[in-house]
Order: structure tokens, then sequence, then C-alpha cells
């Protein structure tokens, strides 16, 4: 991740203490299961391809947790919640799963995603005796840390073209943007979180987003453990109020998220540094299954037709590189 190969795996543990101790930390935060900080010895840049492929899935194999209709109906749902007023945004999601191929490589996987869908926050890891498998082209920091100055860049937006945005898609980024203000606001010095971007553009392979930036300064007693506490799940994955959105969540989402949704990067903890991103745009390994989440924010303004398009258009070159029909940019 960020260029970087970990290597010499030291220990495991689901402490998030250990992150303000010393060493290089790699992390997997899934949306519902614990945590995962694993410490190596040593790290260099990454070079080169895996020396085994990566053979995919036929594009036919894969199978949704929630159908069109089921979707569909999900966003009607919401849009009932918020006319009653427990819940103003809801981000609802649906599994992609196919069959896992014989000797399925994880980092062959993340090396074709790295060709096939470049993303900034793009992370691969891979510990075989904890049960992790897991490559992102995540397009979206969660935390980046450098001793006390944190930053978020939430997303919230996703059109084809930057002349397709809705004004629907700004004010799903503004409630995220207040959301993560506030998150931050719990952790930081009085006066200090500030909006340096909002609804910014920016162009992935295949759409574009509308992406702002939150920034602060934490309180001198606060590490990992209670930055995490205040600001996890990402706000952008989750909805507003956070709570109540993740309880219309776990009501309408027949699956547990797994990794998906929750965040992966790494911690340096000698260093007082680190940086998170969230985990869309990413594919798990689990009981002889290759799984990739899909999903996006539901407002009153949303319709159930265009929200599962934008499922869809979120996942079409994903799953173009997972099955191995690449496509252009």
């Amino acid at each position: 991740m960020g260029g970087r190969l970990a290597t010499g795996l030291l220990d495991v543990t689901s402490d998030l203490a250990a992150l303000d101790s010393r060493g290089f930390w790699v992390v997997v935060l899934p949306y519902d299961a614990p945590p995962v900080c694993a410490r190596f010895e040593r790290t260099r840049p990454t070079v080169g391809r895996p020396a085994r492929r990566w053979v995919g899935p036929s594009a036919r194999a894969w199978r949704s947790s929630l159908d069109r209709t089921a979707f569909t109906a999900g966003v009607v749902a919401i849009r009932e919640r918020i006319a009653d007023g427990d819940v103003y945004q809801v981000n609802l999601t649906r599994r992609l799963s196919a069959p896992l191929p014989a000797d399925a490589d994880v980092l062959a996987l993340a090396s074709d995603l790295a060709e096939g869908n470049p993303a900034p926050h793009a992370a691969v890891v891979r510990l075989p005796d904890h049960g992790v498998h897991v490559a992102s082209a995540s397009p979206e920091r969660f935390l980046q840390r450098d001793g006390r100055r944190v930053a978020s860049q939430p997303i919230k937006g996703t059109a084809a073209t930057a002349d397709e945005f809705l004004a629907k898609d700004r004010a799903e980024n503004v409630m995220i943007v207040d959301l993560v203000r506030n998150d931050l606001g719990r952790v930081c010095e009085y006066g200090s979180v500030e909006v340096p971007a909002l609804c910014a553009v920016e162009h992935h392979p295949g759409l574009v987003h509308l992406v702002s930036t939150v920034t602060g300064t934490l309180r001198a007693d606060i590490g990992w453990p209670e930055l995490l506490a205040a600001t996890f799940p990402p706000g952008s994955v989750t909805g507003a109020p956070k709570l109540a959105a993740m309880d219309v969540i776990a009501e309408l989402e027949p699956v547990a998220r797994g990794p998906y949704c929750g965040a992966i990067g790494w911690v340096d903890a000698d260093r007082g540094r680190g940086d998170l991103n969230v985990a869309i745009r990413t594919f798990w390994f689990d009981e002889g299954a290759v799984h990739l989440g899909i999903g996006g924010a539901i407002t009153w303004d949303s319709s159930p037709d265009g929200e599962w398009a934008e499922t869809e258009l979120k996942g079409r070159r994903l799953l173009a590189v997972a099955s191995g029909a690449m496509v252009t940019a």
C-alpha cells in the first residue's frame, strides 16, 4: 500500500492501542468485525508483479445479495424513513459474490486492479494464517494523520462525467461533510476543524466523484483508539445521523459487510503518521468465494432506478477486471 510492501510479520492484534506503540503496522478495520493490526519488520518499494497470474470467475458467475427488486425496495424504504424524520441519508449496499478460483492469490488480483482500475488509496493485505485476503481499489481517504494533524476526504456524488452531477450529489456530500466535522470535533482542539475543499471534482477510471476535505488538530490526549472511536465507521458509507443510519443498514442489508465499508491502511507508530482508506471498491476472499461490495447514498431526492444504475456503474469496471475482461479508460 502507498507504493510499499510490508514483509516480515512480527505480530497480529485486535488492540488498537498497539498503533500508538512502536513499529510499522498494517491495519484492516472491517465494518462489522474485530480489527486486524499486523506489525511488520520492514518495508520496501513495491516492484514487479506477483509470480502467479490472476484468473478470475466468469462474468456470469457473479450473484448479488440484493437483486434489483430488493435493492430498489430498500431505496423506497429509506425514503420513507427520511419522510418520517428518522434519517437524512443512508448508504445502501449490496454484495456481489462468485466462486473463488482454484489457487486464487489476492496479490495477483490486486496487481490486475492496479493496471485496470488504478486508485489513489489502493491496498492489498494477505495474512493467510489470519484469514485476511483483501484487495482494495479505493478512491477515498478515511483518515490521514501526521502527528496531531488529521484529515479526512469523504466522497459523495458519483456520475459518469462531471456535467452529469445532480443537485442531490452535492446535497449528499454536504451532509457527510457536516457529519465528519462533527466526528472530528469530538477529538480535535476547539476551533481547529476546517473544510479547505468542498465538493471538488475528482476523475477516476470510468467515473467522477465529488470529494471534500476536512482537517483538524487532535487534542494532546488523543491516540488512535480515541480517534477511531469518534470517526469509525466512515460517515460516507453509513449516513446521517450515523447511528440511526446504521440501524437502517442492519435492517435492509441481508449479509454482513465484512471488510467492505471499513478501512484499510498503515500506521507508522514511530513517526506518529498513518493513512487509512475507506474500503470501497474492495474485493475479499471468504468461505470459498470472492466478494465485491457496491452501494450508494440514498437521500430524499434519490430514485430507485437511478440508485441501482449508480451501483452498476461503480461495479462495471471492477467486475471486468476481476473476470479478466479488461476495459479501457
